[in-house]
């Protein structure tokens, strides 16, 4: 088993508008931190990793999200199904 890092984003009307669980505490910590700035700040949380996961998110849905975040164990077997789902998506 490994530890993953999830956050989950929720508004009222439009529902879940982030699910996203990530294997690497230190870029779990960054993405967090950039979140946690975009909301003390009131500015869009906007984010694009270069290649498949972009997030643009305006501030005024921001402020008025539930924001949570916890770790949960992830078994090898979802840790590859992940994977390999990445690669028939590209």
């Amino acid at each position: 088993m490994k530890i993953g890092f999830n956050i989950r984003i929720l508004h009222e009307t439009f529902g879940e508008l982030l699910n996203e669980t990530f294997m690497d505490q230190t870029q779990f910590r960054l993405f967090l931190k950039m979140v946690h700035v975009s909301v003390e700040l009131k500015q869009n949380l906007s984010f694009f990793n270069g290649d498949t996961f972009y997030v643009n998110i305006p501030a005024k849905v921001l402020g008025d999200c539930i924001i949570v975040t916890n770790t949960k164990e992830i078994s090898i077997t979802e840790q590859v199904k992940s994977k390999i789902e990445a690669l028939v998506t590209k």
